[in-house]
């Protein structure tokens, strides 16, 4: 018998051919880690010394990984994260003192460059509830066909799926990518929940309950 002839759907264990493939190609790929040093090259976000590195130029966030003392050194810290200028600590405290979840507030931010007033607030809002939609039977034929336990990987998959119902997903102009990103901001809790009850259901043998979003 093949030994690729046991699975039904989708092999996903890792045979011992594999493992001495994987020895075979993980040693033919060692870099040595004075090359590194010798050619400045940044190993992640941080280098050699824990400092971070500059990885591109943004005006929507910025992070700081290190702190200077008195003599100019730095010193790698926990790192703070800013969007738009605003630390992250600030910005969630001061949403969630006045009783309020923010996830609209932070994304406009994020889009617009600066928090709304509650008129901006309250439209945008409007809009995010006409595109709260998915298309006709995507989460049974979608969500529901491969339920996961990593949300993520769920709400990937479904993203790259919707590209396929998008007749200008191509179509790069501000405007339209302005929609895609809007479309798509609304469209994340209906993703991350669906993902949620359909994993509830099939993995956890409870309930399943697929509800319409309220427009409230």
């Amino acid at each position: 018998m093949s030994e690729y002839s046991s699975y039904d759907h989708f092999n996903s264990e890792v045979s011992d051919k594999i493992k001495n493939l994987a020895k075979m190609a993980e040693s033919s790929t060692i870099i040595a880690p004075e090359y590194y040093k010798q050619f400045d090259v940044k190993r992640g976000l941080r280098d050699e010394n824990g400092v971070g590195v500059c990885a591109g130029l943004t005006e929507i966030s910025e992070i700081h990984g290190y702190t200077t003392d008195y003599d100019g050194n730095k010193i790698p810290c926990k790192g703070e994260l800013y969007y738009r200028g605003i630390e992250i600590k600030e910005l969630v405290g001061g949403i969630t003192s006045e009783g309020r979840f923010g996830f609209e507030e932070v994304a406009y931010l994020l889009l617009f460059g600066k928090l709304p007033d509650k008129d901006e607030l309250k439209s945008f809002k409007r809009i995010l509830r006409g595109y709260r939609t998915l298309p006709d039977s995507f989460v049974r034929d979608v969500i529901m066909k491969a339920p996961s336990a990593d949300i993520m990987n769920s709400v990937t998959r479904s993203v790259l799926t919707l590209a396929s119902y998008d007749k200008d997903a191509n179509d790069t102009s501000v405007a339209n990518s302005l929609r895609q990103c809007i479309q798509l901001i609304s469209e994340f809790p209906l993703l991350a929940v669906y993902a949620y009850h359909a994993y509830n259901y099939y993995e956890k043998q409870d309930s399943m309950f697929i509800h319409r979003p309220d427009p409230k």
